[in-house]
């Protein structure tokens, strides 16, 4: 009977290993030997459709009308296929993705184009992918979708992105960073080594690979935004650089036209915003639970500084800054290097210090060390900390102390470089952040 309820098959099977039978439920079916259609059945041929209608949209406006094998509706009906093959079986699924594939290379040989290219076709055979993925992951699917809908879309600004923006320069270190975090990084041990083990080449490697991916994108944004923001924007993005060299070029700047002090020391701020925001993945990198503990008063600190750089964010017409050219150096990877061996040297003396007087021994180093370099004294707190030799409160009033060291040097390099009058704005802008982030290891 049709709408009979399923019965529940029992069978008994012997194990052969024990000589014991024992029980196996089959799955439920019905009389008529079909399985009831479920809502998650429904909302993966959903999504499956729906990617199909976005991608094929897509490719309905930007597709040139000489080389279009498909549009709307053949994508839409092409991951709607894959699904329901899915549900068929694999033997279907490969027959499918054989015959889409078969179109598609029958589509290319078709072409009257001396370069067509190859687009249209992948992305019919991705559409079939992401349609038979959906049936299992839809939320996976439809996001993978987008991205697809978003590249399609995005064709001329990535075309000019790639051949008239960059360099040759700029595409070298865009493949050696890429080489630097796809092919060193993942062969490197991970664990520690050496006197103390206190050397984790992996996680000096992913600060190497963290420096030239953010001085990359500070590079990045300043060719794209260039003087549009004026002078306290492009401060943010040369503080992913040097924050010390920020201070100082703002400094000088300041003091050779008066005229811009206030968008020099909102420049000077917001290039030590930047210096913080790279703690954080830096201790991320070397120990994750350290970054939720010490998120409150990076924040203060954060919320002061931004504070501070935004009364001078303003569109500068005679604020002439200038922008890094195409035969710029996205980032210096001597510099990424020295960084990552200065880590390890000060995490190695950290460790000697802490198991011969104590993790305190080896803090006050790194907080003397800090005056200099502030990334490379976070990164042995996390290391001291991932090693177990302080508490989460102890670690928080380490890392206000190396912050204290960092921004009471600062504000006497903003004296030194830049007057009186640019060196008190500056520290006391910092010094304020230090009263936050202060404030908020004592309330939490």
């Amino acid at each position: 009977m049709m709408g009979s309820t399923a019965k529940v098959a029992r069978i008994v099977r012997v194990d052969e290993t024990n000589a014991r039978p024992f029980v196996m439920l089959a799955a439920p079916t019905r009389k008529d030997g079909m399985d009831e259609a479920t809502p998650q059945t429904w909302l993966a041929l959903s999504s499956a459709l729906g990617l199909g209608l976005l991608i094929g949209l897509v490719r309905e406006r930007s597709g040139g009308r000489g080389h279009r094998i498909a549009g709307l509706r053949t994508h839409a009906l092409v991951a709607l296929m894959a699904a329901v093959a899915t549900m068929l079986g694999s033997v279907v699924v490969l027959v499918g993705l054989g015959v889409v594939g078969l179109l598609a290379a029958m589509a290319y040989r078709a072409t009257q184009q001396d370069d067509p290219g190859l687009t249209s076709e992948v992305t019919l055979v991705l559409t079939f992918l992401l349609g038979a993925l959906a049936l299992r992951f839809p939320a996976l699917a439809t996001g993978l979708a987008v991205v697809v809908a978003v590249l399609l879309y995005a064709k001329q600004p990535l075309h000019e992105l790639t051949r008239e923006t960059f360099s040759e320069r700029e595409v070298f270190d865009g493949l050696l960073l890429l080489a630097s975090a796809l092919v060193i990084l993942p062969i490197l041990p991970d664990r520690p080594i050496g006197p103390f083990e206190a050397i984790n080449l992996a996680t000096i490697w992913k600060l190497v690979v963290l420096v030239m991916a953010v001085s990359a994108l500070g590079h990045i944004v300043l060719r794209v935004v260039g003087n549009r923001w004026g002078l306290a924007a492009a401060g943010f993005f040369a503080g992913y650089v040097s924050s010390t060299a920020a201070t100082i070029g703002f400094g000088q700047r300041a003091k050779e036209t008066p005229a811009l002090m206030r968008s020099a020391v909102a420049a000077a701020l917001l290039s030590n915003l930047a210096s913080l925001t790279l703690c954080v993945p830096i201790l991320w990198a070397v120990s994750p639970p350290l970054v939720r503990d010490l998120l409150p008063e990076l924040s203060a600190i954060g919320a002061v500084l931004l504070a501070g750089g935004l009364l001078g964010l303003r569109a500068g017409r005679e604020e002439t800054v200038k922008p890094p050219t195409s035969e710029s150096r996205m980032f210096r990877f001597g510099q990424a290097l020295g960084f990552a061996l200065l880590v390890a040297v000060l995490t190695f003396v950290a460790a000697a210090l802490a198991s011969w007087i104590g993790p305190r021994g080896a803090m006050a180093a790194a907080a003397m060390s800090a005056l200099a370099e502030l990334h490379a004294a976070v990164a042995t707190l996390a290391n001291q900390f991932s090693r177990g030799g302080m508490e989460a409160a102890e670690a928080r009033w380490w890392m206000l102390a190396l912050l204290a060291a960092s921004l009471t040097a600062k504000s006497v390099i903003a004296w030194i470089s830049g007057g009186a009058a640019y060196g008190l704005r500056v520290s006391a802008g910092l010094m304020l952040a230090l009263a936050a982030g202060a404030a908020m290891v004592w309330v939490f």
